[in-house]
């Protein structure tokens, strides 16, 4: 394969905050144009973003962010840290994690392996760390991000895939065999479970590689209200609940700084 010449340094945009030390930009750059060689592909975007959070009781306050565009796919990574250059230091090692599990992905398609190795990259994928969230009193919480879209009609394989590129815990969207919203999140010992608002028999979903462990149980039907209620007395990551406004899934989550996310489906 004839080989891409990686970018450079000055290629990455990086956007800071006011708390971020200004030779952290070059840095970050740096050090994304270098992780960028790991990969045969061209690199048609890059962007980090650093960011402070304006808690100070936050242990680890620095935010960072990045977004790469390799040959039309998006890749992201997301870690906080202590200080703004050890936040960049972990992104570097989070997007090497992506940009093999990617590489892997592709020559396992062009049937240069065999389809066992085509899923590996899945199975050990090593366990990150994730933003840690802050103890904030349930007075203070508030929907502070609601992000409604049309839910992609694909497989569990590459609802998997596209999970771990985007760096979620979780991926919301429409299972093509089944048909029906579901939610792929990871867990222990399996590595992922499925959730659907009327699970399918395993036999209507799309066939499937990676090792999965799926519920039985339907969706329950919320308002954003009540599941604001069940995520507070659950002391879960997310809640995956039916609407009751609008008959559709949805997804109430726990971000980092102690407020909710909500995601939805576009009408």
């Amino acid at each position: 394969m004839h080989r891409v010449e990686p970018i450079s340094p000055q290629d990455v945009q990086v956007a800071v905050g006011k708390a971020i030390p200004e030779d952290v930009v070059q840095y970050a750059r740096d050090k994304v144009a270098r992780v960028t060689r790991r990969v045969r592909y061209r690199v048609l975007y890059a962007k980090v973003r650093l960011t402070t959070h304006r808690d100070p009781a936050v242990a680890r306050p620095v935010v960072a962010q990045a977004t790469l565009d390799i040959s039309g796919r998006i890749v992201r990574a997301q870690v906080e840290a202590p200080t703004a250059r050890e936040a960049v230091d972990l992104l570097e090692t989070r997007l090497a994690h992506r940009l093999e599990r990617i590489a892997q992905h592709w020559e396992a398609r062009r049937g240069r392996m065999s389809t066992p190795v085509a899923h590996e990259w899945r199975h050990d994928t090593p366990r990150t760390s994730r933003l840690t969230y802050f103890p904030r009193p349930a007075g203070e919480r508030e929907i502070i991000r609601h992000k409604s879209y049309t839910l992609s009609r694909i497989g569990i394989d590459e609802a998997a895939f596209e999970m771990d590129m985007m760096d979620y815990d979780f991926h919301l969207f429409t299972e093509a065999g089944s048909e029906q919203d579901s939610v792929l999140y990871r867990t222990d010992p399996t590595g992922y479970r499925l959730a659907q608002v009327n699970p399918a028999p395993r036999e209507h979903l799309t066939p499937f590689t990676v090792s999965l462990t799926i519920s039985d149980q339907d969706a329950p039907v919320l308002s954003t209200t009540e599941a604001i209620d069940r995520l507070d007395l659950s002391g879960q990551p997310f809640v995956f609940f039916l609407d009751a406004e609008h008959a559709r899934a949805g997804v109430l989550y726990r971000r980092y700084d102690g407020h909710y996310g909500l995601i939805t489906p576009a009408e």
